[in-house]
């Protein structure tokens, strides 16, 4: 049966990933007659979406109406679901201030865009845009359920549930994408693991991992016996071997989430945990340059065929889900509620099981995990808490909070260094960040 649905990606310019969440939706034949709605302020980086929305509907033979605007309300009217993939601030000014800034405060990052000073920075500019998106929504599609793909992914989706009633799901590609990992490491195929995951976004844990109904935590403690850690992974299983669980996100993030591994006094550690400095500033230039890349094939030979294989986002495959009623399993953000992770607090945004089929989306209680593993989650929640607090009551002494709560910038830092590099960033960001007093 062919549905027809309205689709609309908000931030559509991100053109790479947008052609996979594309391909993704075309790939189904029941979503072969969606409406594809593309919004993006950036008119060139539209228009390049739009050539690749329209060729890869042409390959497959969708039937897909491809629309695209600038105006967001515009985009989101009469949509039935809504895909965020935004940067606010973009990769320049934004994201290079929030890595140059502290530099000279000798506080060096790999990621920046979900805990520390970095995600605290691109919280407090995201939040009043998904914001004004969703009250936008609830004029325009209050029946749409929010896809929501932009980091800092748990401080949005808990600002969104506390001002908002539109449904809301975080999607992010760690639960999945590390459990491929971890196959490889203990020699069995991904697509025949089982597992239950459940934390925070970015530091969730596997509670439960096997193969077969074997467990495979002693084939991954086998691995650090015999000394075959991955070079790029050598800070996770760090952290695997004193708190007894594998968490999702990678080493190079996991490593500014903590306080044990990104110490300006003793470089050593740097190098002994092989953590990338200034990674995400290397990875946009590159994203960048495939950008760049993908314009020019189009202009040189615009009519040549344009192929995607279907990724292992969920996005598409809840659409899928929701609309043909066929169940889908993954791991989603929403509020905690005080019954999905029975020690993590109420008001959080946990990332636990969810189903989404023909009653729509539902997360799956978990109850309590491990104590150790709360304990450290909640080192992050307070971050999240306090970011939240400040983007929506404008409480500037709240920015200060969280930064000085943060587990690496405390471990770096002073409160009055804290303070003065606060400072900087809100002075350097200007009025990318809501007023604050």
């Amino acid at each position: 049966m062919l549905t027809l649905v309205k689709v609309t990606l908000v931030g559509a310019g991100s053109t790479v990933f947008a052609k996979t969440l594309i391909g993704d939706l075309l790939s189904f034949p029941e979503l072969a007659g969606t409406t594809i709605a593309l919004m993006d302020i950036d008119e060139e980086r539209l228009r390049t979406s739009t050539r690749i929305a329209e060729k890869l509907s042409e390959n497959v033979g969708a039937n897909a109406r491809i629309e695209t605007t600038t105006d967001r309300r515009t985009a989101l009217d009469g949509a039935a679901y809504v895909i965020t993939m935004f940067q606010v601030g973009g990769y320049r000014p934004a994201t290079v201030t929030d890595f140059e800034v502290p530099k000279p405060f000798r506080l060096r990052q790999t990621i920046g865009d979900t805990l520390g000073v970095g995600g605290i920075m691109r919280g407090l500019r995201t939040i009043p845009v998904l914001v004004d998106l969703c009250r936008d929504m609830e004029e325009l599609c209050p029946d749409a359920i929010l896809l929501q793909h932009v980091n800092p992914m748990a401080m949005l989706c808990w600002a969104v549930a506390r001002t908002s009633l539109v449904e809301t799901v975080g999607l992010c590609h760690s639960v999945q994408g590390t459990v491929r990992d971890l196959a490889a490491d203990a020699g069995v195929p991904a697509s025949e693991v089982d597992y239950v995951c459940a934390g925070i976004n970015h530091l969730a844990f596997y509670l439960e991992l096997s193969h077969g109904g074997r467990d495979l935590y002693p084939e991954l403690r086998r691995v650090l016996a015999e000394n075959r850690v991955p070079d790029w992974n050598r800070v996770r299983y760090e952290v695997f071997r004193h708190f007894g669980y594998f968490s999702t996100e990678s080493s190079e993030h996991l490593a500014e989430y903590v306080p044990w591994f990104l110490h300006g006094a003793r470089p050593e550690l740097v190098a002994e945990f092989n953590i990338p400095l200034d990674e995400y500033p290397r990875r946009c230039e590159q994203q960048i340059a495939e950008w760049e890349a993908l314009r020019r094939a189009l202009d040189h030979d615009g009519g040549a065929p344009m192929t995607t294989a279907r990724s292992d986002e969920y996005c598409a495959r809840i659409v899928h889900a929701l609309e043909t009623g066929e169940p889908f399993r993954f791991n989603g953000n929403v509020p905690n509620g005080g019954r999905l992770l029975e020690n993590l607090p109420e008001d959080c945004c946990v990332e636990v099981p969810c189903v989404a089929d023909e009653r729509g989306l539902t997360p799956q209680p978990v109850g309590a995990v491990p104590p150790q593993l709360a304990a450290l989650i909640e080192t992050n929640v307070n971050v999240q808490r306090l970011t939240v607090e400040a983007a929506l009551t404008g409480r500037r002494d709240h920015v200060d909070h969280a930064a000085m709560l943060d587990p690496h910038t405390a471990a770096e830092l002073t409160l009055e260094e804290i303070h003065a590099l606060v400072d900087e960033l809100l002075g350097a960001h200007g009025e990318l960040v809501p007023p604050l007093c």
